[in-house]
């Protein structure tokens, strides 16, 4: 059989294909999603159902004249494929590879950067109106998915759409996921909508009776569609989409390439803004993926044949975190637990089957879950919000106002926080103590293992009074202060290491790394005062200070942003006790860091041990210590300690 995915180098390439090559088409798309997602991880199961549908819309417009915006990104794997970038599909999400989001540096084809949901509508409103002020003649496609529909920022973007005389299609891709199962009343919308094609039923059985009446049969079928309103009107209550203003075809058979490939044709003559309602099943075939559609959303590599995943999960942060909160909950019935949408990533699952009354997952709707959280908390309930880094910043107005500003006790179990690696940009959790240390009442901590995990969130569920933070990182981990068995207590930090030549203050997995720094450096004739914070926010001052002033010398280690991060509250603790202490701050720069693997990405931002070994070096030659046969390559002389 021909190849004809090798055919394929530019979108307008699968207009010289017919129908049924364009089935072949998809089939061998979906073979080379599998073999290369299996390898460089990735998501599966979105994609999967999402050939066809990429298939006839490149068939159909003509792309980047025509502009196709995908929402979160994460359904635009046969879109990056059909584009050009089929013979780099193998280095997505890798070092300097493609990105598995939709990136308009990569590709004229990725029209606007996405990688967080909700966004496409507004986005593509605001082409299609740009377009028209401008007076130029392309179309303008929105795809999201039903998950996406959950949040907030779609409805608005569809209320305004609505109301619009501007050409404007948006494609809603329902295949009754996000990253679980949905929840809510849209889910139940769609569902009726799907169960009930009474309507559509009926419209199609009244043509074929008025055609076979001679002579009139022909004008009352036509005649159909001036009634179609009463009809539906009869039979079922009109569509969400219809209510607002758009007109609605629906629902389409999603891999059927035909219904698509026609009702395309037809939308883009029709003026005003048109939703496509298109059923795909997620995971479409592969049978792992078409089974477990939630395990396939966001793999990491896996075994083709049993669709068995390469890398152990079972022990991780999330993980560790689910299993306290269910030993919490045995212990604390005012303990509730709240995602958006992540049950799985954030380790809720068991929690969710044990105590169903008290978990909700209220969709991709972050904003909405941590008023939520406030309100349960303001009736004296305990709601912990366990929620990804980069996630959690799109509540940010939700956590000043209606937590903090009430000093309600809402516990921020902040997942993904730091470098996540392979999603990139969109997805680095390196903000969030930026946005969080300047809001009054909030208190954040960082555990540098599991064991400090599950004792921070024991605290900040039964001991604290408050808004309370608790950031840790993606993954494994493991047991590193085994000896240090001192209890949480508010504010205070942790001495690991005592030493009078610099001080090293760290949190969360960079102790770890500062760890190895330290044992490298007191090799070399360098004591080192290493702290652990524990309390980013409010810090240790006591601590902090004490070390300060003996050293004359403070370093901070952190996996954030430098701009607001730990090296800067380290720096404002300083200048508020009037302290002229020399400081050095290592963490990420302030820009967008990119995708690549976590170990990849400290060592290209030197927040490695062997960087931060000679950036503190640097640091100590101001005052001649002079260091000979580093084990890491630094040959500046003999070993006398600094005085």
């Amino acid at each position: 059989m021909d190849n004809l995915l090798g055919r394929i180098n530019v979108p307008s390439d699968i207009k010289k294909l017919n129908r049924m090559q364009l089935k072949q088409l998809a089939e061998e798309i979906r073979k080379l999603l599998i073999g290369s997602v299996s390898k460089t991880g990735g998501h599966l199961a979105s994609n999967l159902g999402a050939v066809e549908l990429t298939i006839a819309l490149h068939f159909i417009f003509d792309s980047p004249k025509d502009k196709i915006i995908w929402d979160v990104g994460h359904q635009s794997y046969t879109h990056k494929i059909l584009t050009g970038r089929k013979e780099r599909f193998g280095t997505l999400r890798t070092l300097n590879g493609i990105s598995g989001f939709p990136k308009a540096s990569e590709s004229e084809h990725d029209i606007f950067n996405t990688g967080h949901s909700s966004t496409s509508i507004s986005a593509a409103l605001g082409l299609a109106k740009a377009r028209d002020i401008k007076n130029e003649n392309y179309s303008v496609i929105s795809v999201i998915g039903d998950g996406a529909l959950t949040g907030g920022m779609a409805f608005e973007a569809l209320n305004d759409a609505g109301r619009s005389l501007n050409n404007l299609i948006v494609v809603l891709n329902d295949n009754n996921f996000s990253i679980r199962q949905n929840v809510g009343g849209l889910s139940k919308h769609l569902a009726q909508i799907r169960t009930e094609p009474a309507y559509f039923k009926s419209k199609e059985l009244l043509e074929q009776a008025f055609n076979r009446i001679p002579g009139i049969g022909e004008p009352l079928a036509e005649g159909l569609n001036r009634i179609k309103g009463a009809i539906k009107y009869m039979i079922m209550h009109r569509t969400l989409f219809e209510e607002l203003g758009f007109k609605y075809f629906g629902p389409i058979d999603g891999h059927d390439l035909n219904e698509l490939i026609d009702i395309f044709s037809k939308a883009r003559f029709i003026k005003g803004p048109v939703l496509i309602h298109v059923r795909t099943q997620k995971g479409k075939g592969y049978g792992p993926a078409e089974e477990k559609p939630h395990a396939f959303h966001n793999v990491s590599s896996f075994e083709i044949r049993s669709g068995e995943t390469l890398n152990d999960k079972k022990d991780s942060y999330s993980a560790i975190f689910g299993k306290e909160m269910v030993k919490l909950a045995g212990e604390e019935s005012k303990l509730i637990a709240i995602t958006a949408a992540m049950p799985d990533g954030t380790g809720l699952n068991e929690f969710s089957k044990k105590y169903p009354k008290r978990f909700f997952d209220v969709g991709i709707a972050e904003q909405h879950a941590v008023t939520f959280a406030a309100g349960m908390a303001k009736s004296g309930l305990k709601p912990v919000f366990a929620v990804y880094s980069s996630f959690l910043q799109r509540a940010y107005d939700q956590i000043l106002h209606d937590v903090a500003a009430q000093n309600l006790h809402v516990t921020f179990a902040i997942d993904r926080a730091g470098v996540v690696g392979e999603d990139g940009e969109t997805h680095q959790g390196i903000y969030d103590l930026s946005y969080l240390s300047h809001i009054p009442n909030m208190s954040i901590l960082s555990p540098c293992d599991y064991s400090e995990l599950e004792h921070m969130l024991r605290y900040a569920v039964i001991e604290h009074n408050g808004p309370i933070a608790i950031r840790y990182p993606r993954g494994k981990g493991k047991v590193i202060l085994s000896d240090v068995k001192k209890p949480v207590a508010w504010h205070k930090g942790i001495k690991i290491c005592n030493g009078t030549d610099v001080t090293i203050v760290t949190a969360g997995n960079m102790v770890e790394t500062s760890l190895q720094v330290a044992a490298t450096l007191k090799s070399e004739g360098i004591s080192v005062d290493l702290i652990n914070v524990r309390f980013l926010k409010p810090m240790d001052a006591e601590l902090i200070i004490g070390s300060a002033m003996r050293t004359k010398k403070v370093v901070t280690i952190e996996d954030h942003s430098i701009i607001g991060g730990l090296g800067s509250n380290v720096l404002q603790l300083l200048n508020r006790y009037e302290l002229n202490i020399e400081i050095k701050m290592f963490g990420f720069p302030d820009h967008f860091i990119g995708q690549g693997t976590r170990s990849e990405l400290f060592r290209i931002y030197k927040l490695d041990a062997d960087s931060l070994i000679h950036g503190i070096l640097r640091l100590l030659r101001k005052n001649k210590l002079i260091l000979k046969d580093s084990v890491h390559g630094v040959y500046l002389g003999n070993r006398s300690k600094l005085k």
